[in-house]
């Protein structure tokens, strides 16, 4: 989740204010920039439970955690006092999820190399940093063991708005906090068009990367009856923040259609003066005309909205880029593979048109019902008298073919299509990663899942 938008005190006078901070996003192909995000499940090594923010005689926390990757060039971000975040001069940052996952946000970077490169330095940072505190880390979409209870929760200002409000909206809202993670990428467009041709690509193709990363079958020790319980989770949620936007497939989507939608998702919060103040359920269209009853009289600044943009969880969020959402967390070669499977389909204009050729008769319908199946059945969700699975192959030719065109080219000689070669793989097996965890748990693990934080570890 999101950190405070940086301040941008410039009032909002009116709806157009609103439509022109979206459209700044636009940039030429050439300035197009990839940034991957990706959040990481961190335990103590002695009893595989999650840290607390604070650590003490019993063990690490997760602020020791960031005290010691300050030493690798990261500049402390504190809210109360509180170590929270940390950023990097040449661009990202590491955040904490309500849990304590460890997200990474990535820089804006031009190629699927340089994202890897970036995540495996992370990764090695942090590597060292575990080893000498005891800590593990772990991809996976959410928490194989530990209850809901168990889970400490971080000291961030925001996440306390969320915790209040998110149980009187759905019964799995504070799982989403506290349990899950993902690994998302966010893509640049050129035009207003562009944008709406990638949104629609990328909404309907959605379920298939959570079938291909589908990573979440365990519920405190148990199979839970899905192949991506993170993304059932979202399915009770909030339904006036999540799922898939059907609005962006009608005629006249654009700018100022998702600024409607964003105006009609009540709001969090507002940051003022390094302090969240609770609105949650008010609405930014009150705030606009100085009726907030949570900020009487006051009116809304530009950092205003872009923190209101982020309160909102569709499978594909648009803000000054496209962000995709649906994929499992997971281990470094699938980290790797998100944007090489999204910058494929959606960076190369041939690769794009064909998209639009494959998904033209897709309804809005059948594209919900996938999202609705996904979860349980991933490359199994029946389509069309086949099933996902039988889509995803096509579509990762696409993927490939778009890098191949893309060319961009390591030391070694090799393009970016080696990226894709982990999720060909899942393809031609039919076997989503989760359907490998549900195999060992009732084969060489005995009915626990314990192992996973060894074999799966980072």
């Amino acid at each position: 989740m999101s950190a405070p938008a940086k301040a941008n005190a410039r009032p909002v006078e009116s709806k157009a204010d609103l439509i022109d901070w979206f459209a700044s996003g636009c940039k030429p192909p050439e300035a197009w920039r990839i940034g991957t995000e990706h959040e990481k499940l961190a335990f103590t090594l002695r009893d595989l439970r999650p840290l607390p923010y604070e650590g003490g005689p019993d063990g690490p926390g997760i602020r020791d955690l960031l005290e010691r990757l300050k030493a690798y060039g990261w500049a402390p971000v504190e809210e109360a006092g509180n170590l929270i975040a940390l950023t990097c001069p040449t661009g990202g940052s590491v955040t904490l999820e309500p849990g304590g996952q460890l997200e990474l946000s990535g820089a804006p970077l031009e190629t699927i190399q340089e994202t890897c490169g970036e995540t495996t330095r992370h990764h090695m940072n942090l590597k060292a940093v575990c080893a000498e505190l005891g800590i593990g880390l772990m991809g996976l979409g959410f928490n194989p063991k530990w209850p809901r209870d168990a889970i400490p929760w971080m000291p961030k200002g925001r996440y306390a708005v969320m915790k209040r409000y998110m149980p009187l909206k759905g019964a799995l809202g504070l799982d989403m906090m506290l349990r899950t993670c993902t690994v998302q990428v966010n893509l640049d467009f050129s035009s207003e068009a562009d944008m709406v041709r990638k949104f629609r690509a990328a909404i309907a193709l959605q379920p298939l990367a959570t079938a291909l990363w589908a990573n979440s079958p365990f519920t405190e020790g148990k199979p839970n009856g899905f192949l991506s319980y993170r993304s059932h989770i979202w399915t009770d949620t909030d339904p006036d923040r999540c799922g898939i936007p059907a609005f962006v497939f009608e005629d006249g989507m654009g700018f100022e259609r998702y600024v409607d939608y964003m105006l009609d998702v009540p709001m969090y919060f507002v940051y003022r003066d390094g302090r969240y103040i609770d609105v949650a359920g008010q609405s930014f269209r009150d705030f606009m005309a100085g009726r907030l009853p949570g900020l009487p009289g006051e009116k809304p600044t530009l950092g205003d909205w872009s923190d209101h943009v982020t309160t909102a969880f569709p499978e594909v969020r648009l803000k000054t880029y496209l962000e995709m959402r649906g994929a499992d967390g997971g281990p470094w070669s699938r980290i790797c593979a998100l944007p090489a499977f999204w910058v494929g389909l959606l960076y190369d204009g041939q690769a794009l048109d064909e998209v639009e050729q494959l998904i033209k008769d897709w309804s809005v319908a059948e594209i919900s019902a996938l999202r609705d199946q996904v979860p349980a059945r991933a490359l199994g969700t029946p389509f069309r008298g086949g099933t996902l699975g039988d889509v995803a192959m096509e579509v990762l030719d696409i993927a490939r073919r778009g890098l191949a065109r893309r060319g961009r080219i390591n030391s070694q000689g090799r393009d970016e299509t080696c990226f894709l070669d982990v999720l060909f793989a899942i393809a031609e097996s039919g076997r989503c990663p989760a359907e490998e965890h549900l195999e060992a748990f009732h084969g060489r693990w005995n009915g626990s899942v314990d192992p996973i934080f060894v074999e799966y570890a980072y």
